[in-house]
């Protein structure tokens, strides 16, 4: 839940964890610059399938450029903008930065109800229908080819779909996550299992939350949110891994209060009250399973992969220390991520030069963030099975080269990488739907006598009520 930095409230996507420096991001991104504003006003030929013109004078404002603090991070932007310029020196990159977090919501909406986004601008895969609603991104399909972007062909069709609509376009992913369950490798061991075949199944979650949990020490074996979204979230990803869904294929009803819906609810009851593997304290949101986790005193729970990065960055713990396998039940796992979208109304040189830039950056093996062996070089973290929205071709080359310059085991997230589970986008309205699902969590974590039968009951009521009014 942590990129939307924490998923579901925008993530990274969480309201609670935007810092206040984030509240001036879009402000510091700039003006927009739209059609008309580029020093070849109408970008030449208009022709989508034309290379750039190397005659066009173009200039990109782009969002999200690494603050001064992240001093790595902005080395790197600035030595790809070198290199870009030497394929592209008729186009200038205007990288616009700030110290907060990328994105914040209100001055997200704000910035498109304005017109005011960069030419170039930083969404969530969750923002298309915000964006369109406000008539705010370019359709760039006939701009997005094979020879524009040669590994187009394979990038996950799961990822492009989210940033579709009624067929058309509208951006380019720059990361990725897939949900899967994280687990702490010592107390694996030492509770006799084996941290390279993390549990595929909730039955086996259970037993080896048992386990875990029986080394005592105020050790939990299984860790699980309920507030602040965060627990309709988690309830979410569990109905995925599952087979099951939160709304209705045309997304107007819940789909949650059913045989499986119950399961899911008396599984994680007979967890916390039965076996006692989920630990005390409750009413967990983002960040407290980490500490936990970090400080070795939780065995599992679900997550992504970039919650490996916030425990060893922010919290002091070690990457050999943590693997990953696939969500229990592997039917599908939600999914979120990052991209980029171009501005509506700019030129077609603008359109031209933005996509180049993106697929130098963004989506080419080897290259901008995938270069591994100079991130190595830099020291920045190699390894983490994240993004991941190349397939075919494009991934193995992907793999090959992050396993070259590795920062960390990534032997230890083989289960994960192996066994790749189809994605499945949050729902309509998710962010409220999640706050109606924390009450199901809350009651069945913080409450033996809880009734799993009225409080699905009444979520499904209040989520219909939710999806109505749409």
């Amino acid at each position: 839940m942590r990129s939307s930095w924490f998923r579901p409230a925008r993530r990274a996507s969480a309201a609670t964890l935007v810092s206040a420096l984030a509240l001036a991001v879009l402000t510091a991104c700039g003006t927009s610059s739209s059609a008309g504003n580029d020093d070849n006003p109408r970008g030449g030929a208009s022709d989508p399938t034309a290379p750039l013109d190397p005659k066009a004078k173009v200039t990109l404002t782009i969002d999200c450029m690494p603050p001064a603090a992240k001093k790595a991070e902005l080395k790197e932007w600035k030595e790809d903008v070198a290199a870009f310029n030497k394929k592209y020196p008729n186009v200038t990159i205007d990288g616009k930065s700030t110290p907060g977090q990328c994105l914040e919501p209100a001055r997200f909406t704000a910035a498109l109800k304005a017109k005011s986004q960069p030419d170039v601008f930083y969404t969530y895969f969750t923002d298309l229908e915000q964006v369109l609603d406000n008539d705010g991104a370019e359709d760039i399909s006939a701009y997005v080819t094979d020879k524009t972007v040669p590994a187009l062909a394979d990038i996950d069709p799961d990822v492009l779909g989210v940033l579709k609509k009624d067929g058309k376009l509208y951006g380019l992913p720059t990361s990725n996550y897939r949900m899967g369950l994280l687990v702490n490798r010592k107390l694996f061991t030492q509770a006799g299992l084996d941290p390279n075949k993390p549990p595929a199944t909730w039955e086996e979650v259970r037993t080896a939350a048992k386990a875990i949990a029986a080394l005592g020490k105020g050790i939990a074996g299984f860790g699980e949110y309920s507030a602040q979204n965060t627990g309709g979230w988690h309830y979410t990803a569990t109905t995925y891994g599952l087979g099951g869904e939160i709304v209705s294929p045309d997304g107007t009803k819940a789909a949650f209060n059913t045989d499986l819906g119950k399961q899911i609810v008396q599984n994680l009851h007979d967890m916390r009250w039965t076996d006692d593997s989920m630990g005390k304290t409750q009413l967990l949101k983002w960040g407290d399973l980490q500490k936990q986790m970090a400080a070795d005193k939780l065995g599992m729970f679900l997550a992504a992969p970039d919650d490996i990065t916030y425990m060893v960055q922010q919290l002091g713990a070690d990457y050999a220390n943590f693997g990953m396998g696939p969500i229990p039940g592997g039917k599908a796992t939600l999914f979120g991520g990052n991209d980029y979208m171009i501005k509506k109304g700019s030129s077609p040189d603008k359109i031209k030069a933005a996509i180049a830039w993106l697929n130098f950056k963004t989506l080419t093996p080897g290259a901008g963030q995938f270069d591994y062996a100079r991130s190595k070089a830099d020291g920045l973290p190699v390894g983490l099975p994240q993004p991941a929205f190349f397939t075919g071709a494009s991934k193995t080359k992907d793999d090959q080269l992050k396993a070259a310059s590795a920062t960390m085991p990534v032997e230890n997230f083989r289960a994960f990488m192996d066994n790749p589970v189809p994605g499945k986008a949050e729902p309509p309205k998710a962010q409220e739907i999640y706050k109606v699902l924390d009450n199901v969590m809350s009651g069945v974590l913080t409450n033996k006598n809880a009734d799993a039968a009225k409080l699905l009951a009444t979520a499904e009521t209040q989520v219909n009520q939710v999806l109505a009014n749409q």
